[in-house]
C-alpha cells in the first residue's frame, strides 16, 4: 500500500458510502465502507481512499480537529502494509475518539476493518 491514501474530495462521495448502510461502532470511531469495482476506480489512484468527518457533538472546532487528526494517524499507522479490497472508507469521530488512548483506536479501527471486510 502507497503512503499516502486518496482521500474523498465531494459530498456525494461520502454520501455514497452513508447509503450503503454498511458501517460497524466501536467505542472510538464509527467506519463507513462502500466496496468499488475497478471500474469506479481512476488510472494510477490507489484502491482505497479515505474520508474524515467530526460533528458539533464531538466538541468545538479544536476538538474535532484534534479528532480527524488522531483518525489520520491511526489510518497512516493502520493501513502502512496492510492488504486491503478496493473500497470507499468514512471515519466518523465520536466523542470518545478524543480521550480513547491511541493503541485503542487503532485495534478499533483494525477490528472494524475486518468485520466489514475490508481488510483480514
Amino acid at each position: 500500500m502507497p503512503a499516502a491514501l486518496d482521500h474523498l474530495k465531494k459530498r456525494s462521495e461520502y454520501l455514497a458510502v452513508a447509503g450503503t448502510n454498511r458501517r460497524y461502532t466501536t467505542p472510538g470511531l464509527v467506519l463507513q465502507a462502500r466496496q468499488t469495482t475497478s471500474d469506479e476506480q481512476k488510472v494510477g489512484t490507489n484502491q482505497v481512499r479515505v474520508g474524515f468527518t467530526a460533528t458539533k457533538k464531538v466538541g468545538n472546532a479544536v476538538i474535532r480537529n484534534r479528532a480527524r487528526r488522531r483518525l489520520r494517524a491511526a489510518v497512516a499507522e493502520v493501513f502502512d502494509g496492510l492488504a486491503a479490497r478496493p473500497a470507499d472508507l468514512v471515519l466518523v469521530a465520536r466523542q470518545g475518539t478524543i480521550t480513547r488512548p491511541y493503541a485503542d483506536l487503532k485495534t478499533d479501527l483494525r477490528l472494524a476493518l475486518r468485520k466489514l471486510g475490508i481488510a483480514q
